[in-house]
């Protein structure tokens, strides 16, 4: 399983990926082969301010639906409109092409609940 070092992971299962101000978020390598294949990501939440562990959309694969939690407060500023006609590329390139969601993080965005690599890897059991 794919788990990037230089990502940060939530307990429920996305990476995200903070970059001065801006957050990348998107779904870990281990959800999307829990899910299996990938046929339509929902986000609607564009311009929205979240806190964390909101809902920010979800991703419905062949037998299932799953939500999206944030993983810290921001505005999402932007969908990854490729995911409307490839949801796929979640199953196929999670950390790349498939990333979710960009985020403008909040001033006082609380990033302790974030876990490294390892820790992500040691909570799968």
């Amino acid at each position: 399983m794919n788990t990037p070092s230089e990502l940060k992971y939530t307990k429920d299962h996305e990476w995200i990926r903070i970059e001065g101000n801006t957050a990348t978020i998107g779904i870990t390598d281990f959800a999307q082969g829990e899910l299996g294949d990938i046929v339509f990501v929902d986000v609607d939440t564009v311009d929205d301010e979240l806190s964390a562990g909101d809902v920010f959309g979800s991703v419905e694969a062949v037998k299932t639906v799953s939500d999206l939690f944030l993983p810290i407060s921001g505005t999402v500023t932007e969908f990854n409109s490729a995911l409307e006609d490839e949801p796929e590329l979640l199953n196929t390139d999670p950390y790349g092409k498939g990333w979710i969601i960009k985020l403008t993080v909040a001033d006082d965005a609380d990033q302790s609940e974030l876990l490294t690599a390892e820790q992500y890897q040691d909570s799968l059991g």
